[in-house]
């Protein structure tokens, strides 16, 4: 019997806010940048990048590049699309450093 594989995206499960909050905080918690741009990506697309993109002034295209699994955002888009969002940078200390 063949196995059956299916498309599974994210965003399909980010109907909330806190589900994006945990979302992006487990994705930070990786501390691998790559992960980060793509998780902020996933959140760009459920809140619709058209709107991200006029929020931010960016353009969408570049927002999908850079928001992707290759991308590598600035610090100034990331802070930026994060704001768009609803969301910001919090730091937390690490008690294991």
């Amino acid at each position: 019997m063949a196995e059956k594989f299916y498309d599974f995206d994210p965003a399909e499960m980010l109907d909330s806010d806190e589900a994006i909050e945990a979302f992006l905080a487990e994705a930070m918690l990786t501390g691998d940048a790559k992960l980060v741009a793509s998780a902020l990506g996933v959140v760009a697309r459920t809140k619709g990048m058209a709107t991200i993109a006029r929020k931010t002034g960016l353009a969408r295209e570049h927002l999908y590049k850079s928001l992707s699994e290759n991308g590598n955002p600035t610090l100034e888009t990331t802070l930026a699309v994060l704001k768009a969002m609803g969301f910001h940078l919090t730091p937390k200390h690490d008690a294991a450093a």
